[in-house]
């Protein structure tokens, strides 16, 4: 593997970690505001992403089918959707900052299923890192090694509340500094496992290109709509959401643009 593709590839994961990071110089909560804004930002970069990093070079490269070329796009964006729903319904899940979570459930157990809702977030996200340095490594034409680092970038940008939205409810609920700061490391080390496990699957079925990383956008917009623009509509002041949610989609955009 070139050294590119493992840069590419380790980036977003370094964005999960610094985020965690805020764990050791921030106060214990962040506001409701503060995690809006996170959380539209999020949002904005992962909009962004699946439209010009991954659902036009999946309809790019199925030119040849002419009248067709839309059909690889919209399978497996298709797919991508049912995939997440899928899991949606399979793994117990928390909507990012929700209080549903009282009753019945311990503060562990509700902490956990945070994390594993962070967890469930990042599968695609590796999945479409990984998918387009496979494109980059195949040769094809429409991914050069600067659009997949914008790629890379962007998600890492967008990890990296992620990770604050993790460590820091862990520290507020009384885990340790390092335990916290951990547990949003690991939230983030499917990322990396996911981009290798795509990255061969493609080498291996190289026709199933456009397919894959409409299959990566899919998954990205569920998680979009099902869990991030939620989050940062509720509540007062929503309309901060609202506008990181534009921050996030315009840096990402010009990311695109101008590196790709």
């Amino acid at each position: 593997m070139q050294m590119e593709a493992v840069y590419g590839i380790a980036i977003p994961f370094i964005g999960t970690s610094l985020g965690s990071a805020c764990v050791f110089f921030m106060k214990k909560t962040l506001s409701g505001r503060v995690q809006r804004s996170l959380t539209g930002f999020a949002a904005g970069v992962m909009v962004a992403t699946s439209i010009w990093s991954l659902l036009i070079p999946a309809m790019e490269q199925s030119e040849s089918l002419g009248r067709w070329s839309f059909f690889p796009a919209t399978a497996g964006f298709w797919a991508g959707i049912l995939f997440l729903l899928l899991l949606d319904r399979l793994i117990p899940h928390l909507h990012m900052g929700s209080e549903s979570a009282e009753g019945p459930h311990s503060k562990l157990q509700r902490t956990t299923m945070l994390v594993l809702a962070v967890t469930l977030h990042n599968i695609p996200e590796g999945m479409a890192v990984g998918v387009v340095y496979a494109g980059y490594l195949m040769g094809s034409e429409q991914i050069t090694a600067m659009g997949a680092l914008a790629l890379s970038l962007g998600i890492a940008i967008q990890n990296f509340p992620e990770g604050a939205i993790i460590s820091m409810p862990l520290r507020a609920e009384g885990m340790k500094k390092s335990r916290a700061f951990a547990g949003g490391v690991l939230s983030g080390v499917v990322e990396p496992i996911g981009a290798v496990l795509t990255i061969l699957a493609a080498r291996l079925i190289i026709p199933a290109l456009p397919y894959l990383l409409s299959f990566a956008a899919g998954a990205m917009l569920y998680v979009v709509v099902e869990e991030l623009i939620p989050e940062m509509s509720q509540g007062k002041h929503s309309n901060l959401g609202t506008i990181f949610f534009a921050v996030g989609f315009s840096l990402m955009m010009v990311l695109d643009v101008a590196l790709g």
